[in-house]
């Protein structure tokens, strides 16, 4: 799989991705401009975390979590730092290394902080994505803290359009495989006014996410 830096975010040497990732086997990636890229600051990138210059609404998203109940993730997550990441179980090394990453990170912090942070992981292929594969999947990547949600595809896909986060509805092959186009940023919610303030990208580190998290926990900028 490869990864490509698109749009404006060029300009500070940031990317926004499309992962296409093909779930039988095979893989590919696909670039296309991404409304987020517009809003991320015009300072030289030198750290990990992009500024938005416009902080985006936490989306009204209710679904499935993996134990099988309702999940409103605006009263679930009021108050507490977020992380919020589109991606699926099946993807074949994207989504399992930022999972992974995200999840080493988190283990670093001291238990106090490990309580309030919220990871959340939303799948874009939601047919396949079960309440039961998501767990193993995510606790496999060490996430056994992270918050993975399913359920209906329009309405993942609606929560997604206005982070700038591009999801489009999963598509069969002729051979049989199942392509999975998703942006593979990862958003960062303070808890201060649970708006979302930073994005991250793949190319980020375990060590970068486990440098930052500290500050985003207290609504700072990284």
């Amino acid at each position: 799989m490869r990864t490509k830096i698109l749009g404006a975010a060029l300009a500070t040497a940031a990317a926004l991705t499309l992962t296409a990732c093909d779930g039988g086997g095979g893989s590919d990636e696909t670039g296309k401009g991404n409304e987020a890229a517009a809003d991320v600051s015009a300072e030289p990138k030198k750290k990990a975390a992009i500024v938005l210059d416009n902080p985006k609404a936490k989306p009204d998203l209710v679904l499935e979590d993996t134990s099988g109940k309702k999940y409103e993730l605006l009263k679930e997550t009021k108050g507490r730092p977020v992380l919020l990441y589109f991606g699926y179980t099946y993807c074949p090394d994207v989504c399992s290394t930022v999972v992974a990453d995200i999840a080493s990170a988190e283990k670093k912090l001291s238990k106090a902080d490990q309580e309030k942070l919220q990871v959340v992981f939303v799948t874009t292929d939601p047919e396949r994505d079960t309440p039961k594969r998501m767990r193993e999947w995510l606790d496999a990547q060490g996430g056994q803290d992270i918050v993975g949600l399913t359920g209906g595809f329009d309405t993942i896909q609606a929560a997604a359009k206005p982070l700038g986060i591009l999801v489009e509805k999963p598509k069969k092959e002729k051979d049989g495989s199942i392509t999975v186009n998703h942006g593979a940023q990862v958003i960062g919610f303070s808890p201060k006014d649970d708006a979302a303030h930073w994005l991250y990208t793949t190319t980020t580190t375990a060590a970068e996410y486990t440098k930052d998290l500290p500050k985003i926990i207290k609504g700072e900028n990284p």
